[in-house]
């Protein structure tokens, strides 16, 4: 039996997202770095995955990442207050480590590292919550630094974006067949599916009608399956019966056929990356996929149609838990999503870090029609995709991100591990 290592390195998270853009590349960059376990089976460190509750997790980001063979051990979210409460339920913890936030809550790793006894690293995308408990943080740009204290100014250090490195490592994977390629992003959670994947099957119908030589992909997210595709465009969504396009059918194992007769290339691949960086344009809605579509410089159209706001009830916080009980879901649940809806701003990531409009955000009883229309026109405008493609790229910096945050983790551990 292999005795338990005496030091463990933790990162945490929540949704698909982070997982797929901060915590793999992370944690391959560390596996890369020095020997950890479970690739170097007899190392004296280990990585280790813990997730922690968020409304915008599935419950299934545990088996997405179990398949990347990175980590020693991965504690689901829904177990995260048992690991809390007894650590050793889940076998042995290195005496010594770092916990690592990359999604989530923060206040989660500040219990998770008191608990374990471990140092402490947060990521601060645009604040750190709580400096006072962090012996290091590594800010993504000068303004999460600028928003410390001078107290703990000496704590962070500026990383950059970890996103900034996606379109790099996308460039070297292999090319998709020749042609004019739009990329369909309805979600990962069943709440978006259910509204996303009618809506956007009869919005490449109505595309291909309009452009006959476009070519459609769908990247399937880790956290879903071709079956929960199909039922969401079916009888069992309440809300396929608005949408005209019908029931696809699988056709061959990666592509979809809709009724109208469209085909659409499904991704297995997690993350994506590659294919969608050769995508002239996606249709997507709100979430960490705009930022993952920014980081790899691809034009969009953000889409947000409230005509059913009553399955939309995806915020977060104890105003979104109360919208969810079952008793209250149909009246406080409307009202809170027509109010922050009302009150929202930005709701793309790109357009939320630029503090201005870099791509389309499309909210409203919106149709696929009208969607239809507008991304006809965009895809014959190749110079204006090519502008809100160089906004993108201007808006992630330099790469080297992921390179740079490793180094602080590994200077967290004791001395010669991480030399």
């Amino acid at each position: 039996m292999t005795p338990p290592p005496p030091v463990s390195i933790v990162l945490v998270s929540n949704g698909p997202g982070e997982l797929s853009t901060w915590v793999r590349p992370l944690a391959q960059r560390l596996q890369r770095r020095i020997p950890l376990r479970p690739i170097a089976a007899a190392a004296d460190c280990s990585l280790e995955l813990v997730l922690v509750p968020c409304p915008n997790g599935t419950g299934r980001e545990h088996l997405a990442a179990a398949g990347w063979g990175l980590f020693e051990r991965i504690v689901p979210a829904r177990q995260f207050w048992s690991l809390l409460l007894s650590p050793g339920r889940f076998g042995p913890w290195g005496k010594r480590g770092v916990v690592v936030f990359l999604g989530g809550d923060q206040f989660w790793t500040v219990l998770l590292s008191a608990r374990l006894g471990y140092r402490h690293l947060t990521y601060a995308e645009w604040v750190a919550r709580w400096p006072r408990w962090n012996d290091r943080i590594a800010a993504m740009g000068p303004r999460a630094a600028a928003r410390l204290s001078p107290r703990w100014a000496q704590r962070c250090t500026v990383v950059g974006d970890l996103m900034a490195d996606l379109s790099e490592s996308a460039r070297s994977e292999a090319p998709l067949p020749q042609g004019e390629w739009l990329a369909l992003l309805p979600g990962s959670k069943r709440a978006k599916l259910r509204v996303g994947v009618p809506f956007l099957l009869e919005t490449a119908d109505r595309i291909a009608a309009l452009r006959p030589g476009c070519r459609f992909l769908l990247p399937l997210a880790p956290t879903t399956s071709i079956d929960e595709l199909l039922a969401q465009a079916g009888p069992a969504n309440p809300i396929a019966s608005s949408y005209r396009s019908g029931l696809p059918r699988l056709r061959e194992p990666d592509l979809l056929v809709t009724p109208a007769g469209t085909p659409i290339q499904l991704v297995r691949e997690n993350p994506a990356h590659g294919a969608l960086s050769q995508c002239a344009l996606a249709l997507t809605t709100v979430g960490a996929n705009t930022a993952e579509l920014a980081a790899l410089g691809v034009p969009m159209l953000v889409l947000l149609p409230t005509q059913h706001l009553h399955v939309m009830q995806a915020w977060d916080g104890l105003a979104g838990l109360v919208a969810r009980l079952p008793l209250l879901r149909w009246g406080f649940g409307l009202l809170l999503t027509a109010w922050r809806l009302r009150h929202r701003g930005f709701l793309a990531s790109p357009n939320i870090a630029a503090g201005r409009l870099l791509v389309p955000e499309r909210v409203g009883v919106i149709t696929p029609e009208s969607i239809a229309a507008e991304a006809a026109d965009w895809l014959g405008s190749p110079e204006r995709l090519a502008g809100m493609r160089a906004d993108l790229h201007g808006l992630r910096g330099q790469s080297g991100a992921v390179a740079s945050l490793a180094e602080l983790v590994l200077e967290l551990l004791p001395p010669g591990l991480g030399s």
